[in-house]
């Protein structure tokens, strides 16, 4: 089985392009390292993957959907490259397939080959027509037939699936993104996978003055997270005792500003230890009375990297539906007791002041309270597909899919 796959912005990279398309066939075969005899070749302007025939399709497709930087891919047969030839082999594919319309659309890659591309489009039009009785129908065809034209042969194929595009994970450098388990902040996180960066998770728990529902949670969408990236680090953050400290010091309208003041803190002090040079968050604009331009000004004063908000200007349908499309949704809407939720003032600030937050904070000691929390952080580590039977690290455990290794971090706004 052979499949082709194309990708639209790596090609406007220029120089860079080969840094891209490398970085997107390894992906693929990361993605595909537990299959068996499946391998990945570069040609111009596509990746082509083969596989046996007894892999299944649906497992295939499956696995190459989830991978960015694809933005087109399918099935595809070849033949000489002469159009003869092609017709003879196209026609003979179809044997046994009903349909009552068809196109045929050809892409001549190849300036060598002596017919065009609307000329290949008309004389294979015709031997399919003449063959299967079918009409001619460009608009809204049945089946279509889809024609590469190659230095050394013809691609031809009867489907076209449309892959996440964007650019491979990898290509844009480490970001964290906070998670809290809800909907918006596993889409923020895929975003900038999209973007071709690779993202650690930080999630803040308040266990044991709450259950472990929204750990639990955010570990079920670190395993479907990982899907998209390979690798992933998640950072569970103890901060039941941080609210605690803020509640019984500080204004109780400022308690939100003041908890993802901290979280940031703490989160920044993660992402250098992790080499990402940005925090990602799952806020969108007014969705909350605390998410205002004038809250978020206020909560970005305390870190000194990036704060980057890919759902800013989202509306909840928005996001919803690439909740959907990414596996997350069901995940996200299961019940839980999210840190978030507690000690929340019955009037939150909407445009928390910043002398007042910080004279608030200045009862509080704040070195130390990020210190405890560094501490006492904890580190899963998720890979996919998960390694050969004897070749994981010590002591990880594998669940479903993935393998995850479970350390304790030591020193050194989940929105959604």
């Amino acid at each position: 089985m052979k499949v082709v796959l194309h990708y639209h912005e790596i090609a406007l990279k220029g120089k860079n392009r080969p840094f891209f398309v490398a970085r997107l066939a390894e992906n693929l075969r990361q993605v595909t390292s537990d299959l068996d005899d499946v391998s990945v070749q570069k040609l111009a302007g596509r990746i082509q993957l083969s596989a046996p025939e007894s892999l299944p399709w649906e497992v295939l497709r499956e696995r190459i959907g989830w991978v960015f930087g694809v933005v087109a891919f399918g099935r595809v047969l070849s033949s000489e490259p002469d159009l003869t030839a092609l017709g003879e082999t196209a026609v003979g594919a179809l044997q046994g397939r009903r349909f009552d319309s068809f196109r045929v659309r050809a892409k001549r890659s190849s300036k060598s080959f002596p017919q065009t591309s609307p000329e290949i489009e008309r004389a294979l039009g015709a031997r399919v027509q003449g063959a299967s009785g079918a009409r001619v129908d460009l608009t809204d065809p049945e089946l279509t037939l889809y024609v590469e034209v190659l230095r050394d042969r013809i691609l031809f194929s009867f489907e076209k699936l449309p892959g996440p595009g964007g650019l491979p994970v990898g290509s844009s450098g480490r970001v964290l993104t906070l998670v809290s388990g809800g909907i918006d902040s596993p889409v923020a996180a895929a975003r900038l996978m999209r973007r071709g960066c690779t993202t650690a998770l930080v999630h803040f728990h308040a266990f044991p003055l709450l259950d472990r529902t929204t750990i639990d949670k955010t570990r079920q969408l670190a395993r479907v997270l990982v899907r998209r990236q390979f690798t992933t680090r998640l950072l569970l953050v103890p901060f039941g005792q941080i609210q605690q400290t803020i509640v019984a010091s500080c204004p109780e309208p400022l308690r939100v500003v003041l908890y993802r003041r901290f979280m940031l803190r703490i989160a920044q002090a993660l992402a250098r230890r992790h080499h990402a040079r940005a925090l990602v968050t799952g806020e969108s604009l007014g969705q909350v009375a605390s998410q205002t331009l004038g809250n978020m000004a206020t909560i970005d004063e305390a870190a000194e990297m990036p704060v980057l908000r890919p759902l800013l200007g989202m509306d909840k349908d928005e996001i919803v539906a690439e909740a959907q499309a990414l596996g997350t949704f069901e995940i996200s809407t299961l019940p839980d007791q999210d840190c978030c939720q507690l000690f929340v003032p019955r009037r939150p600030a909407t445009s928390a002041r910043l002398d007042e937050v910080r004279q608030a904070e200045s009862r509080l000691d704040q070195e130390e309270l990020v210190r405890a929390a560094l501490l006492a952080t904890e580190e899963e580590r998720f890979r996919f597909p998960e390694p050969p039977a004897g070749r994981g690290k010590p002591g990880a455990t594998i669940e479903s899919s993935q393998a995850t290794e479970r350390t304790q971090v030591g020193p050194g706004f989940q929105g959604g």
